[in-house]
């Protein structure tokens, strides 16, 4: 596989992931249940997915990728699984608003995890695409900044850094990771029925959330996880901050809640910079191999 190919698998991977993942909140919504049982049901729905489908895939060939690929794909899923919990901590503990900002450092942890630990350099357009990211999201969230507690805030920071922890540990080990995060949801899941056990189970449209768990969550993780195999985990994570743009949107459209003027303009900028990027991303892979710069359509 080429390296423009290799680019353009990634960052079409990470893309389809990005965007599977802006269905969570909508569909979490529409689920209309209390908050540890839709995590519960979520989480379970799931792994129950990963695995049916690891199953099948490998009744029709033996290459089908691990479930957890030696030492590196179980850190990988623990360190997804920590950061599911600590980002429901976060979430109960500080304001939305919070979260949000906060979680927008996972591209720059990705980055500067993957400058310290594997030697991937930061070329100066990612730097530039991440700082109009990061001043997206600051417009998006200027009116509720400092309102969360440090506790929460401390949660969500350490959710961005498990997530960009995992991306980086995928992107060392080079190996299959699509099913990995799938498996390390098994560990909130837990944490979510022991929950429920305490105070009690309520999900009024459960076909929502299991729409969630068994299609949606599952493409998501897998095409996050994989893509870190063909881009750097810093690019990678930019991704994620589609769920920050595209989530208002869609709970705008379903539930008649309309963003900000600020969600909507930073919004746009996080947008723009994740387009434009991508762009250059392959615009140049095709410069290095002396090819012209027009892109296919």
């Amino acid at each position: 596989m080429t390296i423009h190919s290799e680019q353009a698998k990634g960052i079409a991977l990470a893309a389809v992931g990005g965007l599977a993942l802006t269905s969570d909140i909508p569909l979490i919504r529409l689920s209309e249940g209390e908050a540890w049982s839709i995590l519960g049901v979520r989480s379970a729905a799931t792994f129950l997915a990963a695995i049916t489908i690891w199953l099948v895939w490998r009744a029709f060939t033996p290459k089908v990728p691990s479930l957890v690929p030696g030492l590196s794909g179980l850190a990988v899923a623990t360190l997804y699984g920590l950061g599911s919990i600590t980002f429901i901590a976060s979430v109960y503990s500080t304001s939305t608003a919070n979260v949000v900002f906060i979680l927008a450092f996972n591209p720059m942890f990705s980055a500067l995890l993957a400058w310290v630990c594997l030697g991937e350099r930061m070329r100066p357009a990612t730097m530039l695409a991440m700082a109009a990211m990061i001043v997206g999201v600051v417009i998006i969230v200027w009116d509720s900044i400092g309102t969360g507690n440090l506790f929460g805030d401390f949660m969500a920071l350490s959710s961005a850094f498990f997530i960009a922890s995992a991306i980086t540990v995928t992107r060392a080990s080079e190996s299959e990771m699509g099913f990995t995060p799938l498996v390390g949801v098994l560990f909130p899941a837990i944490i979510a029925f022991a929950f429920v056990a305490e105070g009690g189970y309520r999900i009024d449209a459960p076909w929502w959330i299991i729409l969630n768990g068994v299609i949606m969550m599952p493409l998501a993780f897998f095409c996050l996880g994989t893509a870190p195999r063909y881009i750097p985990g810093g690019e990678v994570a930019m991704f994620y901050l589609l769920e920050t743009v595209l989530a208002p949107v869609w709970v705008w459209l379903i539930f008649s809640e309309r963003p900000t003027t600020n969600s909507l303009f930073g919004g746009a900028i996080l947008v723009v910079a994740l387009v434009l990027h991508s762009l250059w991303q392959l615009l140049d892979g095709r410069r290095r191999r002396g090819l012209p710069e027009q892109l296919p359509l």
